[in-house]
This record gives structure tokens, C-alpha cells and sequence, in this order.
């Protein structure tokens, strides 16, 4: 299979577990760059789950005021810094992160949809607000890992939000990620099964 191939089938093709395409601007955008085909299988996983995130908060949380629309661009694009710095697909690093908001801005998206290649793994920052810590929370559960602080400051949005305990968002978003958390092995052998380099 060519590497066009498999990055087309990455950003859309029917998968295992069923996961919902890239949307057509990143997919656009992640061919001119000749992303790797995995970076894309993860970005689309990660743009899968805050769907389901979002999915929950509408019906469960109408009335937490967040930006749809910006969390699942920044959701499909968190990483895009790796498609640069593809040695930070398979070890750890951060060079992405800047480089991806860089990059993002450099190709006519508005920093405040950029911001969150740079926001994504920087939860503990002050400025950061619900729609960043929603990415960082969908690219932490796509493979279920659990990060209590991430979590904490989320059930703290929600419950401020609300007005209800910080108990009761706590169990109402655990139930929600242990079930989210489920597919985690089929997604992470979906990512997997592309390759990292072109």
C-alpha cells in the first residue's frame, strides 16, 4: 500500500472500532503536509472521542457554555506539530507542541484554533479554559489514561458551570470516561497498524 494510501485510509476509511473521518479541512491539510499515516490514525481517534466528549456535554451539560466547533478542530489537530518533529510519534518530547501552533498559524488558521497544538499538554496553565482542557482530556482518554489533575480541573469547570458537587460531576464524568475507555485497546491497534514514516 503507498503512503498516500494509507494515510487516506487513516483519515477516513471505515475502521476498527468505527471511528468518525477527519474533517475534510484537516484531512486537506494533513495530505499537503505528506503527514505520517499514524499521526493522522491518531489524530482521527483523538477527533473521534471529543466527539463523544461534546456528544455527552450537550445532552447531559446543555447549559456549560464551550465552543463545539473549536474543540473538535483542536482535538483533530493537537499534534499536528509531529508531522515536523516525527520522532515524537513513537518517543516522548514536547518540540511539537509549538511547532504545531507554528505551523498551524503559518497555513491561515486563526491562533485561537491553533493555540490548541500548544494547549494541549499545558492543562495546568491559568489562561487555558474548558475547550483546551476538553482536547486535553479526549487525548488522554482515546487510550484510557487516567490523569487526575486533568480531571479535576475539568469536574471543577463543570462544577462551577453547574452548580452542582464536585462529587456529582466526578461520578457523572468517571462513568463517561470508564465507558469511553473501553474501545481504548481497539484504538490504540488502529493507530498502530499505520505506519510512521512515509
Amino acid at each position: 500500500m503507498t503512503t498516500n494510501a494509507s494515510l487516506s485510509r487513516a483519515m477516513s476509511a471505515p475502521s476498527s472500532p468505527p471511528l468518525l473521518p477527519l474533517p475534510d479541512r484537516v484531512a486537506a491539510l494533513l495530505s499537503d503536509l505528506e503527514s505520517p499515516p499514524r499521526l493522522a490514525a491518531h489524530l482521527r481517534a483523538v477527533h473521534d472521542v471529543a466527539h463523544r466528549l461534546i456528544a455527552w456535554m450537550e445532552h447531559h451539560r446543555p447549559g456549560v457554555t464551550f465552543d463545539r466547533e473549536a474543540v473538535l478542530f483542536g482535538a483533530a489537530t493537537h499534534d499536528i506539530g509531529k508531522a515536523v518533529h516525527v520522532a515524537e510519534l513513537s518517543e516522548p518530547g514536547s518540540a511539537h507542541e509549538e511547532a504545531g501552533e507554528a505551523l498551524l498559524i503559518g497555513r491561515g488558521i486563526p491562533p485561537e484554533l491553533a493555540r490548541f497544538a500548544a494547549t494541549h499538554a499545558s492543562w495546568t496553565d491559568l489562561r487555558v479554559g474548558l475547550d483546551d482542557l476538553l482536547v486535553s482530556l479526549a487525548d488522554k482518554i482515546w487510550k484510557n489514561k487516567r490523569v487526575p489533575d486533568l480531571e479535576d480541573l475539568v469536574i471543577g469547570r463543570l462544577a462551577e458551570a453547574t452548580g452542582r458537587a464536585a462529587w456529582e460531576e466526578f461520578s457523572a464524568l468517571d462513568e463517561l470516561l470508564g465507558v469511553i475507555g473501553d474501545a481504548a485497546d481497539e484504538r490504540l491497534a488502529f493507530q498502530a497498524s499505520f505506519p510512521i514514516h512515509a
